[in-house]
């Protein structure tokens, strides 16, 4: 049976332009289209995913099959070989070391710090002011992944160069994946290639001196003190090096946005808010939020859960690394797949209302009964984001902290961007105290 093309192909260009206009419209309809459709980056073929059984396959069943795609190997002269970036065994080795520095009891001790960072941002509000709350929870997210990075808060100048410079990596990167090989000269790519070199110039400054055979508490003294079970080696300092850039510029801006949206949707709709307000004035009962808060904080978690769904990744790639059969279509090592977690979230088949904000949709047997494959906001599989955990925990404790002392009211229209992720271009909020 013969793949359908997309629609809309260049010639040279292939479907980038469309990309580039149209993402999530372009993206999203290409369900219409089959299963497995095929797209062009420029003169490369790739096979784009459309149903989330097959989907599953790639990143679950059939895991071990695929490796990072081109997205990511792009990014690998840039950012270094980190765990979202690498392959293979030394992918598998490089995720066994750094496990236990997610573990619940590293958690538990990173979301002490959290709580203070939060408590300190929400104290230096003030009443009826308008905060750009993007803003605010990319400076949050920043302190929280420091501390838990570094055992200590970034300086002015890291923070600055790092809220200057990882915005760029992440949209700017996603050009370069889209674009043809003959347009790497072109500006944004400088820009780009100025910009990881600035963060690589942050994460050196921030690593040196630091002892390799003394713990400190945090995530950097993990990584450093990390040995393989089976050969007893430790990571290279240029391993460590990568890893804390990958761990750096994902754990912030991915963060960052989940809260911010997460306000925005509250503020959008007060009634909401205000039983998310009743649920963390029950179970803290006018103390600080603990880790151990989480799992009675349920409606704060569908909250998120949501948000998640709603403002998720627009496109994941991988590269077959086998031969192996994918429904309709029979890949071959080299082979590119794309698809969009975006997408399978928003898409009618498998969710009621999907452009509808709705975090009661995780309190039914629905939700739980959707098929695999169908939301996948860290990927799935062994290629899973290593710090879903630390992202979820993060987001949850920020928002109690947030709502036991505010509420946030929107202050302005908000337009949404989409790079590799939905980006608000300004998200001004009121700040008004608890009735």
């Amino acid at each position: 049976m013969p793949v359908p093309v997309a629609p809309g192909r260049w010639p040279l260009l292939g479907h980038t332009v469309a990309l580039v206009r149209r993402p999530t419209q372009f993206t999203a309809g290409l369900r219409e289209r089959g299963d497995v459709v095929k797209l062009f980056l420029g003169p490369l073929q790739t096979y784009f995913l459309t149903n989330p059984e097959i989907i599953h396959r790639v990143l679950v069943t059939n895991g071990s099959s695929f490796g990072s795609g081109i997205m990511f190997r792009k990014f690998r002269p840039y950012a270094g070989n980190g765990l979202a970036l690498s392959d293979g065994p030394f992918h598998r080795r490089q995720r066994k070391l750094m496990l236990p520095a997610f573990s619940q009891p590293h958690l538990r001790r990173y979301a002490e710090s959290w709580v203070r960072a939060t408590t300190a941002m929400a104290e230096s509000w003030q009443p009826g002011e308008v905060r750009q709350i993007d803003t605010d929870m990319q400076a949050l997210a920043m302190t929280n992944v420091g501390e838990a990075l570094f055992g200590a808060e970034l300086g002015e100048e890291a923070i600055r160069e790092a809220r200057r410079s990882i915005p760029l990596v992440i949209q700017l990167g996603m050009y370069r994946v889209l674009s043809p090989g003959f347009a790497e000269k072109l500006p944004f790519n400088r820009r780009f290639d100025e910009a990881v070199a600035r963060m690589k110039a942050v994460v050196r400054e921030l690593m040196a001196g630091r002892d390799a055979d003394t713990d400190h508490g945090d995530l950097l003294s993990t990584l450093l003190l990390a040995r393989d079970a089976e050969t007893g080696e430790r990571m290279t300092r240029e391993q460590v090096h990568d890893e804390v850039m990958t761990l750096l510029t994902a754990g912030t801006e991915t963060t960052a946005l989940i809260l911010a949206w997460a306000c925005h949707e509250l503020g959008r709709n007060p009634d909401l808010a205000e039983r998310v307000r009743t649920e963390v004035d029950q179970v803290l009962d006018g103390r600080p939020v603990t880790f151990d808060d989480l799992p009675a904080l349920a409606r704060t978690r569908q909250v998120v859960s949501e948000v998640l769904r709603m403002y998720a990744l627009w496109i994941l790639m991988r590269r077959t690394e086998h031969e192996i059969d994918l429904g309709p279509v029979r890949l071959r090592p080299g082979d590119e797949v794309m698809f969009s977690p975006l997408a399978l979230h928003t898409d009618p088949r498998y969710w009621d209302r999907p452009d509808v904000f709705d975090p009661d949709r995780w309190s039914t047997d629905r939700v739980r009964s959707l098929p695999p494959g169908v939301f996948i906001p860290f990927g799935n599989g062994i290629r899973q984001c290593i710090g879903h955990l630390f992202a979820r925990a993060e987001v949850v404790i920020g928002l109690a902290t947030i709502l036991a002392r505010w509420r946030l009211e929107p202050a302005g229209p908000v337009r949404v961007r989409y790079t590799t992720i939905a980006y608000p271009r300004g998200l001004p909020m009121t700040v008004r105290p608890r009735d």
